[in-house]
């Protein structure tokens, strides 16, 4: 419940981010809006009952067809409802970041092409981009990789074969899985 004024002077400040379309006109990420409310000590409406109806929209980024399959499957028999969009390497996975809006970042760190520590270091170089919560994931998960990914701004680096407990725990879903 504010003028679009405070809202353009918001942004016009660096307040609060936003991405400008060809047309001059601003769109702001749920993520952006939620860090710029709780800073500012703010209440969002947003029309929803309780934090259980709200929607968490995760991204998959990896190469392999089985697990991509799996963590969908996984992450979606939750209470929550949760939209996935998925990713077989790390250009797609860049560009489905502007369309989709994810929340959260499930990424491979060996992905065809652009590699997984190359997407995270231009997801939190971005201002727009920079709140989305990454979670790397890896066969290969040496202590120089999870170095370099966690250095480049991932929260954590699972090994594969993944812990469904552990990742549904660290996305916030563990005590919301369907019974």
């Amino acid at each position: 419940m504010v003028s679009p004024t405070a809202v353009r002077q918001w942004a016009e400040r660096g307040e609060l981010n936003a991405l400008t379309t060809p047309g001059g006109h601003r769109r702001f990420l749920p993520a952006e809006i939620e860090r710029f409310a709780q800073q500012k000590g703010l209440t969002l409406n947003t029309g929803l009952a309780g934090d259980n109806d709200r929607v968490f929209r995760i991204l998959i980024a990896d190469d392999d067809d089985q697990l991509r399959d799996y963590l969908v499957e996984l992450v979606t028999g939750t209470a929550v409802e949760v939209v996935t969009e998925t990713a077989i390497n790390g250009f797609e996975a860049g560009l489905k970041v502007s369309e989709f809006e994810p929340q959260v970042i499930l990424l491979d760190l060996v992905l065809p092409g652009v590699d997984g520590f190359q997407v995270c270091r231009q997801l939190k170089q971005g201002p727009n981009t920079k709140d989305i919560r990454v979670i790397a994931m890896s066969g290969e998960c040496t202590q120089e990789n999870v170095g370099r990914i966690l250095s480049a701004g991932a929260e954590a680096c699972l090994a594969k074969p993944i812990d469904a407990n552990d990742l549904l725990s660290r996305l916030g879903l563990n005590d919301l899985a369907s019974v």
